[in-house]
């Protein structure tokens, strides 16, 4: 078995050690983690990780945190290696790791009888499938970085780790580290200090350094905050989007007039569906939605009034929203059509997720729509006029906004929050709104709408999934059990027929 087979970057493997920075971008900007497993970590793949790092970091405008994090790194990855090492070299000696007197009595020679043989203890590790694996992502405003191996630590490395940690809040400088005398049995332990020291610098404590073993895997894992200025930064340029946003007209006068009789109890549905008829682009819509797959009529329906009583208020006023957005921010250039034309998709996959998985009717009938607006406040991006962009560069020029900030917040950063700020101004629906800001962190949802939101999530990401974007290990495994998916086979197969059904749809 190869390291390269086990290495997973969201990249095409053009070359073994060849980042694709546009995967990295992408993932990166979606939340989704970014994850390198080694068995042996030879030097090619500690330089591959290290640019995958920087290309992380840099998208992010935090490349000051690079020469930290790199050391961090190389830190924690050599000390899971080591452990790794430490479990072959026990078992071939027959000596019970966990039992006090038996960790005495392989410590004593364990280094330098690695160190006399490395490759041969590598190779075994690499047969026994004992891993190293450093994972990336972006949560809810911090940098998570994870060093994983698949050997639990014992008590004792415990009780060393946490007395190591518990030193190091003596020092305040690296030379006063270095002055004092550490225990050599396992090295001097001087990395790990050091690299507490460094997270210091960067204004973390304690809590931001966690130690602990899950699901037979020792993590190591840093959280580490975005820095303020990056995000004041962002929030300025967001502030002035979100004012163009007030400058963008309201619903078309028909649709506000049909939204109108909707909310009246006393409306009739034949003068609903009168309304209906006046507007081509409705009529069109309504027919296509109600002789679509998720009827499942036994002949086809041509009459509005039938069609306005089978698709509902909710249903008539999820068209709304849906026809009203795309009449206002376009649907002509071809930035525009790719964006409608993925969030079409995320829409079917959506509904057909909650129909399928969820079997809540609230969810169902919400879903689609949703998953159409989703990404509004990318949408909003594509329909800007010349003069906000200038507007935008004036206030970047005027604050000193690295042009990596006002890049990333064309590109798509704060999408969700500046698409839910155009909803609001629409007055759509709460769980609407809820959807759009959170398709990107369903923690942070409110729990009565996270089924829907988390409808919304997973439909994206197997769109994108299925386009070979990300993959699978980047899908949220708590994400999937909701929805009582366990592997990537069912991925795949869910992935395929929703691909089918929303390809037949094109052809209806």
């Amino acid at each position: 078995m190869s390291d390269w087979s086990k290495i997973r970057p969201t990249m095409e493997k053009k070359s073994q050690t060849q980042v694709d920075a546009e995967k990295i971008r992408k993932a990166t900007r979606m939340g989704v983690p970014l994850s390198i497993t080694t068995y042996t970590m030879p030097h090619e793949i500690e330089l591959y990780i290290a640019e995958v790092l920087a290309c992380f970091l840099a998208e992010m405008n935090q490349d000051r945190l690079k020469d930290y994090l790199s050391y961090c790194i190389n830190e924690l990855t050599t000390n899971a290696k080591k452990a790794n090492t430490k479990r072959i070299y026990f078992k071939e000696r027959k000596l019970d790791i966990n039992d006090p007197e038996d960790y005495r009595i392989g410590m004593a020679s364990f280094k330098e009888d690695t160190l006399s043989n490395i490759n041969y203890y590598l190779q075994l590790q690499k047969e026994a499938g004992l891993y190293v694996k450093v994972i990336m992502q972006v949560k809810n405003k911090n940098i998570i970085l994870e060093i994983r191996n698949n050997s639990e630590l014992t008590k004792t490395e415990f009780m060393r780790i946490f007395d190591k940690m518990a030193r190091s809040r003596q020092f305040t400088t690296l030379e006063e580290a270095l002055t004092q005398i550490l225990d050599d049995s396992e090295g001097a332990g001087l990395g790990l200090v050091i690299m507490i020291l460094m997270l210091k610098k960067v204004g973390l404590d304690d809590d931001n350094y966690q130690v602990l073993v899950e699901n037979g895997e020792t993590i190591t894992r840093i959280i580490m905050p975005m820095d303020l200025d990056t995000q004041e930064q962002l929030k300025t340029l967001t502030q002035d989007i979100v004012g163009y946003i007030d400058t963008l007209p309201q619903f078309p006068e028909n649709i506000a007039q049909i939204e109108k009789l909707l909310n009246d109890p006393e409306s009739k549905l034949s003068t609903i569906a009168a309304h209906i008829s006046n507007d081509v682009v409705l009529t069109t819509d309504l027919l296509k939605l109600v002789n679509s797959a998720a009827f499942s009529l036994a002949k086809k329906c041509n009459n509005i009034t039938e069609a306005v009583k089978l698709v509902g208020i909710r249903g008539i006023k999820n068209l709304l929203y849906s026809i009203g957005s795309i009449q206002i921010l376009g649907n002509t250039s071809n930035e525009q059509k790719h964006l409608w034309e993925h969030s079409y998709k995320v829409a079917f996959f959506s509904y057909n997720l909650a129909r399928n998985f969820l079997h809540n009717r609230l969810v169902t009938e919400d879903a689609y729509v949703c998953g159409l607006l989703h990404d509004l406040g990318k949408i909003v991006f594509s329909a800007m006029y010349p003069e906000l962009l200038e507007k935008l560069e004036r206030v970047r020029s005027t604050l000193s906004i690295p042009d990596k900030v006002y890049q990333a917040l064309l590109a798509g950063a704060n999408h969700p929050d500046i698409g839910a700020a155009l909803a609001e101004k629409w007055n759509f629906p709460t769980s609407l709104v809820l959807a759009i800001r959170y398709h990107h962190s369903i923690d942070e949802a409110p729990e009565e709408y996270a089924d829907l939101v988390a409808t919304v999530c997973l439909a994206d990401l197997f769109v994108h999934y299925a386009e070979g974007t990300i993959e699978f290990y980047q899908i949220n495994p708590e994400l999937l059990k909701r929805f009582k998916i366990e592997s990537e086979a069912q991925v795949k197969k869910v992935c395929s027929t929703f691909q089918k059904g929303f390809e037949a749809e094109q052809l209806r």
